[in-house]
């Protein structure tokens, strides 16, 4: 595994009201500063989550992994970690399958005309903060990459890709200038009623990845 194996991941990051919100503030009264306040403010706690993830399993798995020179009982750590991240993304599925009719903005959402950078930033914060696919995302890669013994690092491309598609709404509203006001329902439409089969297809490959890996672990215990 590397890296570029968690990527995918980051879609399930913003699909659903994460990039609704972002299209919300591209069309706002400060859309450049309100979007960048959000982008700010779920950054900040993406950054946060991973690394808490990465943080925890080295320390589940880091003493017996430093005091063990038995590959097997070694290897057995690593599938209890695998058997975990399994058992995340297994939650994570049926969470967005049970959410799949939600479409549509929530009420709250109408102040987003109006919002300015601080509640921007503030609801990046709340957003990504409380939402149960983006906590139980954020805890799989960073078990996934700690698991793999992979260094801190290997975490960033997938919080800048998490960034960078919430980013999107504001970039058509910078590149397409006049035709925004007709992309932006268009993303906000398509995301409501294809985004939680996409997650669905990114969380299977993952798991499919960390079934692998057991299979792997396996084999060589």
């Amino acid at each position: 595994m590397n890296f570029l194996t968690i990527l995918p991941l980051a879609v399930v990051m913003v699909a659903g009201t994460q990039v609704v919100a972002a299209v919300l503030l591209a069309s706002a009264e400060q859309p450049r500063a309100a979007s960048l306040g959000y982008l700010a403010g779920a950054g900040a706690v993406v950054v946060t989550g991973v690394t808490l993830s990465w943080l925890l399993t080295r320390a589940l798995r880091g003493p017996e992994a430093r005091a063990e020179t038995d590959v097997v009982r070694f290897e057995r750590t690593a599938s209890r970690i695998d058997w975990a991240v399994l058992a995340l993304l297994a939650v994570l599925a049926v969470i967005v399958y049970l959410r799949r009719h939600r479409t549509g903005p929530p009420r709250w959402m109408g102040r987003l005309r109006r919002a300015d950078p601080g509640y921007a930033l503030r609801l990046g914060v709340v957003l990504v903060a409380t939402a149960p696919t983006d906590d139980l995302t954020m805890a799989a890669v960073g078990a996934s990459v700690a698991r793999h013994d992979l260094a801190w690092w290997h975490l960033l491309p997938f919080v800048l890709l998490t960034l960078g598609l919430l980013a999107v709404p504001l970039l058509i509203l910078l590149l397409a200038r006049g035709r925004a006001a007709t992309a932006l329902p268009r993303l906000r439409a398509w995301t409501d009623r294809h985004g939680w089969v996409v997650s669905e297809v990114v969380i299977a490959f993952f798991a499919l990845v960390t079934v692998l890996d057991l299979v792997e672990s396996s084999r060589r215990g």
